[in-house]
């Protein structure tokens, strides 16, 4: 199974080598490491080139505040057509969580990206909503970075 990934992967690598980073293969899944910059241009070939027609998911990883890179975040691919599924990863340290949205090549990005933003900090460049998904929108943080407090804060009283 994974060399047919693989192939996608060499495909990618044909098409822009500079998208290509790092592969790990690991556990029959394989996991491409894209340049924060060129997410959107891998996406929009992977989904009109290769046919990974669905954005499954986007999640967010936080790796601590004494990691570099600090935050990885994961774009969950699936082609309908061939029923494959490859991860794209992209770093970014804590002083730039910055990368650029992909609402524009599959909608559903768009509350993927929201819920990142709302539990991790990460800005998605140009994405159309970005504020709060799950959280109110004074909550103070972003609840699912490893330096928020485990208890978190109270800033709602009860009386």
């Amino acid at each position: 199974m994974t060399e047919k990934l693989h192939g996608y992967v060499e495909r990618l690598k044909q098409h822009n080598g500079e998208w290509v980073s790092d592969v790990k293969d690991a556990h029959g899944e394989v996991t491409v490491f894209v340049p924060a910059a060129a997410v959107g241009d891998v996406c929009h070939f992977m989904r009109d080139d290769q046919q990974f027609d669905l954005l499954a998911d986007i999640c967010g990883v936080d790796n601590g505040p004494e990691e570099d890179p600090r935050f990885e975040i994961n774009y969950h691919l699936f082609s309908t057509i061939h029923h494959d599924r490859l991860r794209l990863k992209v770093l970014l340290s804590e002083d730039s969580p910055v990368v650029p949205t992909v609402t524009h090549i599959w909608r559903t990005a768009d509350w993927h990206e929201r819920e990142t933003y709302d539990l991790f900090g990460v800005k998605f460049e140009g994405h159309p909503d970005l504020r709060r998904i799950l959280l109110p929108s004074d909550f103070d943080g972003h609840a699912l970075r490893k330096d928020y407090p485990l208890r978190g804060y109270e800033p709602y009283s009860m009386n």
